[in-house]
């Protein structure tokens, strides 16, 4: 079967999964104010994942991540990386966490299937840390980081949102903890939201500065892969470690784009900042509906956007990261 492909001749071989859209963090970008349920959700189950990530993978998809919300608050978290990593055609199933239950389960998450981890750490100074996500968990996410070394990941990425007056003169400190260490920390710039706006104005700062300053300390870009992310990705002769920056407002930052979104209720996204979304999961009772689950993304696809509309400060319909996972 061909692989997905949208009207802008983009292959897509990565979905980013959300499981739940629960969080047990308060993080001032995405929920200050804590999680706030409405009305009772059905998360989709371990077989409705199976199923969808089997309609994927059966048109060429060979990433999946799992996101959140905080995908670890599922209890079934372990089986359902059981389910996906044992889909046929799966290649790689990472997850992105902000390090809650990373010190007692990391080598269970591993040995499930989990090959790659991405950890939300927005700040080293630990009382940074607890001002940016409102908890004090700073060494236990940081312990958790170095158990899931030691049970064997080989992909351990750092995601930290730049937020400027607060965490963007660290540069140097997150430079100094990877340069012996083989991890790869990432830059994302802060994204407008809907319930976001005052915010953005007060904190976001461009992560071209970041960029700059990087090439000009003998930093290197490197090639980009089919199932990558969106980052652009810098390493250095003498670090063992990489730097990695989303930056959604750069020139052409949509044109490699190669990632769908399903959220936590079945339905699909052809974009983290676009409007409703197209339901799935009435095709996902039964084995016997792949078939029209793979027509039905398909025919979405065909409708997908050349750019997000962020520059016109349109976030569409995401009212904060946490709704879709990211």
């Amino acid at each position: 079967m061909s692989p997905l492909e949208d009207g802008f001749s983009r292959r897509f071989y990565y979905l980013r999964l959300s499981i739940t859209d629960v969080c047990n963090f308060r993080c001032t970008y995405c929920l200050p104010d804590g999680y706030r349920p409405e009305g009772r959700k059905s998360f989709l189950s371990v077989e409705e994942i199976r199923r969808v990530v089997g309609g994927f993978a059966a048109m060429g998809t060979r990433k999946v991540r799992l996101t959140g919300g905080e995908p670890s608050l599922r209890r079934d978290f372990t089986s359902i990386i059981e389910a996906v990593a044992s889909t046929p055609g799966i290649e790689k199933v990472a997850m992105t966490t902000n390090g809650y239950r990373l010190k007692e389960r990391a080598r269970e998450w591993f040995d499930a299937g989990l090959s790659a981890l991405n950890v939300s750490v927005d700040s080293l100074d630990p009382r940074q840390f607890h001002q940016i996500t409102g908890e004090n968990k700073l060494v236990e996410v940081m312990e958790g980081i170095e158990v899931a070394l030691a049970a064997g990941f080989k992909s351990v990425k750092i995601n930290a949102v730049l937020l400027k007056g607060l965490n963007d003169y660290q540069l140097d400190a997150f430079l100094a903890w990877i340069k012996h260490k083989p991890i790869e920390l990432r830059f994302i710039e802060l994204m407008q939201t809907g319930e976001m706006d005052t915010l953005f104005q007060n904190h976001h700062v461009s992560g071209e500065q970041i960029k700059q300053r990087l090439l000009e300390s003998g930093w290197v870009q490197q090639l980009r892969g089919k199932d990558d992310g969106p980052a652009q990705v810098f390493m250095h002769p003498e670090s063992q470690g990489g730097v990695g920056l989303i930056m959604p407002y750069s020139k052409d930052f949509c044109a490699g784009c190669n990632r769908l979104r399903v959220s936590s209720v079945g339905k699909l996204h052809l974009c983290l900042f676009g409007d409703n979304g197209v339901e799935l999961r009435d095709l996902l009772g039964a084995d016997s509906q792949q078939e029209a689950l793979q027509q039905r993304i398909r025919s979405a696809l065909s409708g997908k956007a050349a750019t997000h509309r962020l520059h016109e400060g349109n976030t569409g319909a995401t009212p904060h990261l946490a709704s879709i996972g990211g």
